[in-house]
């Protein structure tokens, strides 16, 4: 096998963390006693990043995306690595979600949440289709980094603004602003909590790997695998939560 791309060392840069959590869960009781094939759903999967690697662990993937494109494209990339069997496409969101799916051991919201107009009700969807016992790996922008990168551009009204705005799916707010909700630690937790969904756990994402030039992890061999090992290392240290560009949550039904 060939020495990964530039494009995959910075996707497993952006991603490894969340992947370890997933396959943790997967690895232990996701899939229900004595059953070997956990039914997942990936929701805004689009052409399979992560729904093509967990059919090939074995496991039956629903990808429910609204864009044609996305799901013609998760197609072509199943049949290439021979698990097209395992992986099926639907186009659709959240919104559609009870139509679509009659029960399921894990979903995954990566990146979506964010610009839903009720998160709320957006998380009582999901928790109406997981199995008792399911979970849910979340994952969703952070408020406060997004405040420092805002900042650091230069957006110095656009980052006042996102300190004080309304918090998201909280308080009535549903309005989604151009770039989305974005939440604290509290917040998700809290969101969760009213859907009947308990956060199991919590962990940083994307710490460092934002603020590191893409050109060292291109050029400086060995430097994509040692800042997963650090992303990894701070991920369940709470004090990085603020600093993270990502919160993601496993939780449980």
């Amino acid at each position: 096998m060939g020495q990964p791309s530039a494009s995959d060392r910075r996707q497993s840069v952006r991603t490894g963390v969340a992947w370890d959590a997933v396959r943790s869960v997967l690895a232990g009781d996701a899939a229900g006693p004595g059953a070997e094939q956990a039914r997942i759903v990936d929701i805004g999967g689009g052409t399979g990043g992560f729904a093509v690697a967990l059919a090939e662990l074995g496991h039956g993937v629903q990808v429910i995306d609204p864009s044609p494109d996305a799901l013609a494209a998760l197609d072509r990339r199943a049949r290439e690595r021979g698990v097209a069997d395992r992986v099926t496409g639907q186009q659709g969101d959240l919104s559609d979600l009870r139509s679509l799916v009659e029960q399921a051991d894990l979903v995954l919201c990566h990146g979506v949440l964010e610009m839903v107009e009720d998160p709320a009700a957006s998380l009582a969807a999901i928790a109406d289709v997981l199995r008792p016992g399911g979970h849910l790996s979340l994952l969703v922008a952070q408020r406060h980094a997004a405040v420092v990168a805002r900042a650091m551009a230069g957006h110095f009204q656009a980052a006042r603004e996102l300190l004080d705005g309304e918090p998201a799916g909280v308080a009535g707010a549903t309005t989604v602003g151009r770039g989305g909700h974005r939440f604290t630690h509290d917040e998700v937790v809290e969101l969760l909590g009213g859907a009947g969904l308990e956060a199991a756990s919590v962990q940083a994402v994307r710490v460092f790997a934002d603020l590191v030039p893409g050109s060292l992890l291109d050029l400086e061999p060995g430097a994509a695998a040692a800042l997963v090992e650090l992303e990894r290392a701070v991920a369940t240290r709470p004090e990085y939560l603020p600093l993270a560009t990502q919160l993601h949550v496993i939780a449980r039904r």
